[in-house]
Parts: structure tokens; sequence; C-alpha cells
């Protein structure tokens, strides 16, 4: 993509909402990468009875609201996984599947993934593993590989890899994987079983943040921030539950609203 945004946002809950209105309210483009509203914690909540303002709802009506506003506002929203970011010296470059977006600051308000990794998987990512099909299939090309995830996106990652010649090992349960190797992952065990693959494919609703950008610092699993929710790595901001506890919508809005304030001041120079 040609544009340069002014800023990402990454996330599309309470913080990232409130980023963008603060953004779009002092005339910043925005673009709001973020994963479908029913695989966030918060679309799940039964009834929210805490954020000032506005009625109880369900998780779902406020996740409905906070994407309305948004797009509202004049932010554009791009639908996927943020698979890595990029820092460019003026510019951020960030991966959602097999696309890419560049922006002059960077604010992630992804939440928490709660989903930890399996056995050899932060070891040998990059190096025989890999969390996009589209952007890292023709590498192997005629190989055996393995995809584990069984959502609609792990199954259409199978199909496309076996469209390009792979021979393709689905793993759609749940369970204990492992991933082994030597220099590069050569082994995906699953229930005991050993199966050689020249790669594993996992396919996850979101990309933890710790994977996400090169050189931020994290404190207790959470990324460590001032109070202008500024990180460790200049231009990147980040605001609601990544930053830690209490996890709850309005601490996530106010760290939204101060990150962009925030990224105004670093785009004034």
């Amino acid at each position: 993509m040609d544009q340069i945004y002014d800023v990402i946002i990454i996330g599309g809950g309470a913080a990232a909402t409130s980023a963008v209105l603060t953004l779009k309210n002092r005339g910043k483009s925005v673009a709001v990468v973020s994963n479908r509203e029913e695989t966030s914690s918060l679309y799940k909540a039964e009834k929210i009875t805490n954020y000032p303002g506005l009625p109880p709802m369900t998780g779902a009506e406020m996740t409905a609201l906070f994407r309305r506003q948004a797009e509202e506002a004049g932010a554009v929203m791009i639908h996927g996984r943020a698979i890595s970011v990029m820092p460019m010296g003026d510019t951020f470059g960030v991966a959602v599947g097999s696309d890419y977006y560049m922006s002059r600051a960077l604010i992630i308000a992804a939440g928490i993934t709660r989903e930890k990794l399996y056995p050899g998987e932060a070891e040998y990512l990059g190096r025989g593993v890999s969390y996009c099909a589209t952007c890292d299939g023709m590498l192997y090309r005629g190989k055996t590989v393995a995809v584990v995830g069984g959502g609609e996106e792990a199954r259409h990652d199978a199909d496309f890899l076996e469209s390009i010649g792979c021979s393709v090992l689905r793993f759609e349960k749940n369970g204990r994987y492992e991933i082994r190797g030597g220099m590069k992952a050569d082994t995906l065990v699953f229930a005991g079983e050993e199966h050689k693959v020249d790669c594993v494919f996992i396919i996850k609703d979101t990309v933890s943040v710790t994977k996400l950008v090169p050189g931020l610092v994290y404190e207790n699993g959470a990324i460590a921030v001032d109070r202008k929710m500024q990180t460790t790595v200049p231009g990147v901001f980040a605001a609601g539950d990544c930053t830690g506890k209490p996890y709850q919508l309005a601490k996530a809005a106010g760290e939204g609203n101060v990150a962009a304030l925030s990224a105004c001041d670093y785009l004034a120079g």
C-alpha cells in the first residue's frame, strides 16, 4: 500500500476506539488493524455494568458500538491479524497476513493473549515455524507442512498450501503440541506421535504482543510504558490490557486517549 498513515492502531476495543476518536479529532489519518469481533474477550462478556455514561449491555453490543464509532469517525478498518511490526527509521511497517501497511507512529491496543506458546514455537519462529501461510507458503512448495488450528482461517490456509503443491498435515484439535528440530524445525509432536515436516504453520486468532515489535521491554508479561504510554521504542505507544492490570474498560479508554495525545506530540516533532 502506497499510503502512509499518521498512526496505525493494533486492536479494536476500548483503548483503540478511544485513541481513534482523539486522533481523528486532531485531523490525523488512522488505520485500525483488528481481528473478528467474536474473537475478543470483550465480545464474550455476558453483561457490562461499570462503563460510565452507558447503560448495561452485553459485550457483543459494546463491541459493535466501538466499531461503529471508529468507522463513523473516519478510521480505515483493516480486518486481520497483525503478524509483525518492523521499525524503519521514521516509519513502521505492519504486516497483516500477506499485506503490508505503513505509518509514522503506532499504538498497540491489542489486549492480552492468554494462549500459551507451544514448546518450540518461539525458538523456531522464522526457522520452520510461521504464522502466515500466504506469506511463507511459497518457500515450501512440494514439501510437507503442518497446519495447526481449527478455525476458518486455518482451513483456508491449508487449502492454499495444498493448491501450491504442499503436502499438508492438518491438526484441528486442541491439545499438547511440541515443535522440535536442530537448526530449524523439522518435527511436530502431537498426542505422542512425531510427524516429520518442513514447516509448521500455527494459525491463531492473535499473535502475542511479545512477538510483534522488536525492542519492546516487558514487565511481568505486560508492555512497559511511561505515563505518556510511550514504550521503549520511539514512536510506539501502548494502551489497554496489554500494559497490565487492572483489566478494565475505563482504564483502557483513558490510556487510549493518552496514547493518542502522545502520538500527536510525537508526530509534531
